[in-house]
């Protein structure tokens, strides 16, 4: 079994690593298509590995029906992959190691506000939002006492594992990440991280072993990713990925943050908003050239 990194400099010996993570929650669209395509012709100009990972933590939305469809679908563009394929699901105890070392850091505690109480604590107008539009938690029970905290933990209440992000970029210095296109031949770009603006973040839930952030980061050095290319939407949530790969001292992959593919309204296609799916235009009748050619490939 493959061990987990320990430290930034096991990255980098051997050939490059991409990967593409979509969750079997629903059924791919054409953006998952892009970003595939993109992951996929990007490890063969340059000679690399290309790893597919099945993003299933959340197992309340996670479905059999959908991991089978994803393989079907990529197949049908004509993408190959490195076998076996790694689902999250099988990786639990790795988010609870990467969990149990933030804290041995003094960077979590237990936020037991719901959703709406937090709305109604930051009612006012010009209160701050994320990157994704979220507004950020007030900070209510970052100080609270371990007695305080405990006799809440006893009495089941739900609760998320937030990171205090003011300790943990104590003493860090600044952040920043590596953006160069893989099909380009200019320098990479640096750009700056600005994990502050995210707040104290959800790294975990009683019902959920890690979060999105978290997972990921723990991941794609598990897997030695070195080179992540996905959709421009997700760029903002790299300045949290930078100081969780800091703080738990994994390896910095590049970055490539690729356009989104809109909808005939100017939206980025989303499975929530039931956007059309790669296998509902196959059954339409479009070929697989059809497709490639109309994400401008």
């Amino acid at each position: 079994m493959t061990k987990e990194p320990t430290s930034k400099a096991e990255l980098g010996a051997g050939p490059r690593v991409f990967r593409f993570a979509p969750s079997p929650n629903g059924y791919l669209h054409r953006g998952h298509a892009y970003s595939a395509l993109l992951n996929h012709r990007a490890a063969e100009v340059t000679g690399s590995r290309l790893l597919l990972r099945i993003e299933d933590i959340d197992l309340t939305r996670a479905r059999a029906e959908f991991e089978t469809a994803i393989y079907e679908d990529l197949g049908w563009l004509g993408l190959t992959w490195e076998e076996p394929v790694m689902r999250q699901s099988e990786r639990f105890d790795a988010y609870r190691e990467a969990l149990a070392a933030l804290d041995r850091l003094g960077l979590l505690y237990p936020s037991f506000m719901s959703r709406r109480e937090i709305a109604a604590a930051t009612a006012s107008s010009d209160w701050p939002c994320d990157p994704d539009g979220t507004t950020l938690y007030p900070g209510v029970e970052r100080e609270w006492s371990k007695a305080r905290r405990e006799a809440e933990m006893a009495r089941g209440q739900p609760y998320a594992l937030r990171l205090d992000m003011t300790r943990a970029l104590d003493g860090l210095p600044a952040l920043s990440w590596r953006e160069a296109d893989p099909f380009a031949q200019e320098a990479p770009a640096t750009r700056a991280a600005d994990p502050a603006a995210w707040g104290d973040v959800v790294l975990a839930r009683k019902a959920l072993p890690a979060s999105y952030h978290l997972s990921v980061v723990v991941d794609d050095a598990f897997q030695g990713v070195t080179d992540i290319v996905r959709g421009l939407d997700l760029q903002p949530s790299t300045s949290v990925h930078r100081v969780l790969q800091t703080l738990l001292d994994l390896p910095e992959p590049g970055y490539f943050h690729h356009r989104l593919i809109l909808d005939e309204t100017g939206a980025k296609l989303a499975k929530s908003r039931g956007s059309e799916t790669i296998r509902a235009r196959r059954d339409a009748g479009e070929s697989r050239e059809a497709l490639i050619a109309g994400l401008g490939l």
